[in-house]
């Protein structure tokens, strides 16, 4: 989800309340000014109290810890290390702003990370989670603001394999569903933080249905990969067999959807793609 959007809507709901409290309220305006300074004081409150990323990441979470490639031009937001600085969720209702924004399109709306020369292997079920920073917009809704990525990964560094995105759904209606987005990341709401809501490796891959995982996150088969115009079926036999040491993350908007030629569409009204906040692997060696 995108950080601006995410700041607009904290605004507006910040606006809601304040003028609840003025229109509803019978308290003395003095007693509106306190009002208005206590919300303030709490705005600053949410923003600094998981202290997350934190100084030392915990120990036994393979996450992805090394910069392969990085070009994103998006004012503040631009520096890769936040995209490998630890996992800091936000929660089901709010994003987190440690992240790595990519741009709409161009050579910034692609970050490739690795794990330092490891393996990600291919083992039981899930292999890796993708971490981006979507939020529910309201607690009984279905509809979610996110900035969904094309997901691809290699062994090499050149052959890149990814997933069926076939199930598409360009429908207007539905495009903040995340049923409308099948086999990408950038969906679902990170519950993950590595200051305030510590896990262990195994919670963090374990199912909650529907797709969604205990601490959130977008996670990935490697046995559901496909073959595609740059990963043959030998590349594609390789990565299921050994696994894959790059991963590539990109902006919908910045990936062909041959169904109609142009980038896949989403509903946004800011100026930047997908923000990164960090990819974790079941097992790398």
């Amino acid at each position: 989800m995108q950080t601006y959007f995410y700041n607009i809507y904290k605004i507006f709901s910040m606006l809601f309340i304040v003028t609840f409290l003025f229109t509803c309220s019978p308290e003395t305006k003095n007693n509106q000014n306190e009002i208005l300074a206590l919300l303030a004081a709490a705005e600053i409150s949410n923003n600094s109290k998981t202290n997350c990323p934190p100084k030392n990441l915990p120990q036994g979470i393979p996450m992805a810890n090394t910069v392969v490639s990085a070009n994103s031009t998006v004012s503040g937001f631009s520096d890769p290390s936040k995209a490998i600085n630890g996992i800091c969720g936000g929660g089901e209702l709010s994003g987190s702003l440690d992240v790595y924004a990519l741009n709409l399109t161009g050579a910034g709306a692609t970050l490739v990370l690795s794990w330092g020369g490891k393996t990600v292997k291919n083992v039981s079920g899930i292999d890796f989670v993708v971490y981006e920073n979507p939020f529910r917009v309201s607690e009984s809704s279905d509809r979610y603001a996110f900035d969904p990525m094309v997901v691809q990964v290699s062994y090499d560094g050149i052959n890149y394999c990814g997933f069926d995105l076939s199930g598409f759904n360009s429908s207007a209606a539905d495009s903040n569903k995340i049923s409308s987005w099948p086999g990408f990341a950038g969906l679902r709401p990170v519950l993950y933080n590595m200051s305030s809501n510590l896990l262990t490796l195994d919670q963090l891959f374990t199912s909650t249905g529907s797709g969604f995982l205990f601490g959130g996150g977008d996670g990935f088969n490697i046995d559901d990969l496909i073959s595609n115009a740059s990963c043959d079926s030998t590349a594609l036999n390789q990565i299921k067999t050994l696994g894959f040491k790059y991963i590539k993350m990109t902006s919908a908007s910045a990936v062909t959807n041959p169904n109609t030629g142009s980038g896949y569409v989403y509903p946004h009204s800011y100026t930047n793609g997908s923000d990164i906040d960090g990819v974790v692997a079941k097992s790398v060696e």
